[in-house]
């Protein structure tokens, strides 16, 4: 094969050529196989799997909305400068200490529902939710292990 087709071409084939495999007879099972291994580049036998297998239904859309909402993340945000930015991990377990501080000495007001919803968050969950206050990024499509430090405009560690 000299050129590769894209991902979703491949899909779109598979589903057309499965409809034309099933009904076939040996030989012509064997045919459409060669003219599929030989325009996908697929290795044969990987091609034979997926041309036997019954196409999977896909689950709807999540339609649900996000738990961790703007005010969850604002109020956390606030309490991690609180804290000198330590990680999730320990931030978790100190976080119903560092809220019922902050709240007895009015450095913060919560809603109820905000306050239960902080402090469920894991300690992932928290993570995520200061990715983007970290490294002004989003984590979606990232790999967050391999981003290098947070440099600032003279490309050191900000102090």
């Amino acid at each position: 094969m000299g050129r590769r087709i894209s991902m979703a071409t491949r899909k779109e084939l598979l589903r057309a050529v499965r409809e034309r495999y099933a009904g076939k007879g040996r030989v012509a099972k064997s045919r459409i196989l060669d003219e599929f291994v030989a325009v996908t580049g697929y290795h044969r036998k990987h091609a034979l799997r997926l041309l036997n297998q019954v196409e999977p239904e896909r689950d709807p859309e999540r339609v649900g909305r996000r738990i961790y909402d703007e005010a969850v993340r604002a109020a956390l945000i606030v309490v991690w400068e609180t804290a000198d930015r330590i990680c999730g991990k320990r931030l978790k377990a100190a976080l119903p200490s560092f809220v019922e501080a902050m709240e007895r000495h009015g450095h913060l007001q919560l809603d109820e529902e905000v306050r239960r919803r902080l402090l469920a968050a894991s300690a992932a969950t928290i993570d995520r939710l200061l990715f983007c206050r970290f490294f002004g990024k989003s984590p979606v499509g990232l790999d967050r292990w391999h981003l290098g430090p947070p440099a600032g405009a003279d490309g050191r560690w900000p102090s």
